[in-house]
């Protein structure tokens, strides 16, 4: 993970990401939503899962954009964020600095103890990382998860034109690799996570943006814009 390439999209990170996403009719906002709005449906669900006191952490958190949300739709959780851009924290913690502690790590080992957190998500970060390096870095954020700990990776399907299309105008995006979701599950059991599968979102565009209700039983479908790999430890 290159902390100069991130340092140097941060400061027009927000108007370029505007510009790539403008085909789909929505903003960063809604796409940054839907994940964390996902992850609390789903951690929900858990035995154990109290998200008044849930240790949360961002992976790969860039300007936080996903960091009002989490304090939405998960309430009194614990959020820390950490990303190799040093520039990309500073810029979160001026837009939310009460909201999450903001930590720079080296790309490789996370500097946090073993069993430290109940949630972790990594938000469309991993295409944007060595292929070599995904087991490892998967393997570190088991290690910081605490045992029954779930593990959420949201990453652009390479299967969807209209994400390609996207991927390919958009200037951060120019050395990014993307993942299939079938390549992303090796990849967690190979790190030594259970429970996993993959679940497809995003099928329908703003001017759809009625049909979306029809997501819930589409989510098998390779087709959607973006998938979230799911895991537990």
């Amino acid at each position: 993970m290159d902390e100069t390439e991130f340092d140097g999209f941060a400061d027009e990170y927000e108007a370029m990401h505007k510009a790539s996403l403008a085909m789909s009719g929505e903003d960063a906002g809604f796409f940054a939503e839907y994940k964390i709005r996902d992850i609390a449906q789903e951690y929900s669900r858990y035995p154990r899962s109290e998200s008044i006191s849930a240790k949360v952490l961002d992976f790969g958190s860039g300007n936080g954009g996903t960091v009002p949300y989490v304090h939405q739709y998960l309430p009194g959780a614990h959020l820390t964020c950490v990303d190799v851009s040093r520039r990309s924290l500073t810029l979160a913690e001026k837009r939310f600095p009460a909201l999450a502690q903001y930590i720079h790590f080296d790309g490789m080992h996370l500097p946090f103890p073993a069993e430290h957190f109940d949630i972790a998500y990594a938000a469309c970060v991993f295409h944007h990382i060595d292929h070599a390096e995904h087991v490892s870095l998967l393997k570190e954020l088991r290690r910081i998860l605490q045992p029954g700990g779930c593990l959420f990776v949201f990453e652009h399907n390479p299967y969807n034109p209209l994400t390609m299309h996207v991927v390919n105008r958009c200037a951060f995006d120019k050395n990014a690799r993307l993942i299939r979701g079938a390549a992303m599950k090796k990849r967690l059991v190979a790190a030594g996570f259970n429970s996993t599968r993959i679940r497809y979102r995003i099928f329908f565009p703003h001017v759809l943006r009625a049909m979306r209700p029809l997501e819930a039983a589409l989510t098998w479908l390779p087709l959607g814009a973006q998938y979230c790999a799911l895991a537990r430890k």
